[in-house]
């Protein structure tokens, strides 16, 4: 066991969103090694980046000495799970589903070890495929209450739109779940997602009424931007950790333009750099927190790619931008003088000034093709301002197309 309790550690770097038991769970973290568990719904081919975050968990708390459960959903993916959504999940076939969970295993084997005595992977498919229904009812539906399960907030959400029968039974099959982790494993504890908030509590909830048992759970917060969005998107789609899905150098590049105000929460989450340096390259300032977007960058890139493809995606980044070495005198340069930026200069008019483009309507056509770049930033918003902080030594590096550069210099 860790000298250092995790759930301290957890805490720290910002994960902890919501307990069932704090005091409780903290003081058995600290005592002895807990078996406790994350679910996956397979229902891509892939993890994705919102996965993330459970995974660095999962990481965390292997480190601290406590034994994780990968929980494979092939059963509970047949059903979906209605939390955060407006409509009903695309239904899967087992094909596609035992597919993607062959998938999560290959990726997962990555992240956590699951050598003798260490992590388990688990496909709750073993249990929810075989059930008899009226026993189910019977022996599981009978601790539920209708009346407390449509104040939770994922059937809450859906009830104006409508809630099929069918998604109102993955509550109920997620707290099997649960179960039957607690029964095999002596699994007390599950952990995911704030949006499992409700099917979480269910689940603590019927091992002690179904068994007499004592359970816990433990939520973390969702990648989500400084103004609440979800992380892990772009124009293109889903941010994947599957190289064939989001090469290394595209998801290179997400995490080294991300916002500002976001770079400290995605070190503190997704790196296992310490809270103190963490701090640091958090703290800095105009183009210096350019240096903090680049370490963000190669840190999680080195996590779910390797080292080897970090450093490839690393120096195709920084050769990329020495092609707008103005010294070389083989990039066009525009010089202009830092107060423009202050405020920020829409991308429409910097185009027009460097001479990229004839008029605003063309730049409005070339940025809605996908055909301009600042630094190594993709442009899909006319109105994007550009700001002293998206410059590096005083430079940045206009792209039209693939292969037109163009240097704006601050003088």
């Amino acid at each position: 066991m860790s000298t250092t309790n995790v759930y301290d550690i957890l805490w720290e770097r910002g994960y902890i969103e919501q307990a069932t038991h704090e005091e409780e769970i903290r003081a058995f973290l600290g005592k002895e090694p807990v078996t406790f568990y994350i679910g996956f719904d397979p229902t891509a081919d892939s993890l994705h980046v919102g996965h993330f975050i459970q995974v660095m968990v999962m990481m965390h708390m292997q480190r601290a000495g406590h034994r994780p459960i990968a929980l494979i959903g092939g059963g509970t993916a047949m059903v979906g799970d209605p939390s955060g959504r407006t409509d009903m999940r695309k239904m899967l076939t087992q094909e596609q589903i035992a597919g993607n969970a062959a998938s999560f295993k290959k990726q997962f084997s990555r992240f956590i070890d699951f050598g003798e005595d260490k992590a388990l992977m688990v496909n709750n498919a073993d249990w929810l495929l075989g059930l008899n229904y009226v026993e189910f009812l019977r022996d599981i539906g009978k601790h539920f209450s209708v009346n407390r399960m449509l104040t939770a907030e994922c059937f809450k959400n859906r009830l104006e739109k409508g809630l099929s029968f069918l998604e109102f039974n993955y509550m109920l099959m997620q707290s099997y779940d649960f179960l039957e982790l607690f029964r095999r494993y002596h699994c007390t504890l599950q952990m995911g997602g704030n949006d499992q908030w409700s099917n979480i509590i269910n689940g603590v909830d019927l091992i002690r009424r179904a068994d007499d048992g004592t359970a816990y759970g433990l939520t973390f917060k969702l990648l989500t931007t400084s103004e609440g969005k979800k992380m892990g998107k772009t124009e293109s789609g889903a941010v994947w950790l599957d190289a064939e899905k989001t090469s290394p150098y595209d998801f290179y590049q997400y995490w080294r333009n991300v916002d500002d105000r976001d770079v400290q929460n995605c070190l503190a989450l997704l790196t296992f750099l310490p809270m103190k340096e963490v701090n640091r390259l958090g703290q800095m300032q105009d183009e210096k927190i350019n240096q903090a977007k680049e370490i963000l960058a190669y840190e999680v890139t080195k996590l779910v790619h390797g080292e080897e493809e970090a450093q490839k995606a690393d120096q195709a980044a920084k050769a990329l931008f020495s092609k707008s070495n103005a010294d070389s005198g083989s990039t066009p340069c525009t010089e202009m003088k830092p107060s423009t930026f202050a405020n920020g200069l829409d991308i429409i008019s910097l185009l027009l000034e460097a001479e990229l483009i004839s008029s605003k309507s063309a730049g409005r056509r070339l940025i809605q093709q996908g055909g301009i770049s600042v630094g190594e930033e993709k442009i899909d918003d006319f109105t994007r301002l550009v700001k002293l902080t998206d410059f590096r030594d005083n430079k940045l590096m206009l792209r039209k197309g693939k292969k037109i550069f163009h240097l704006i210099k601050l003088v």
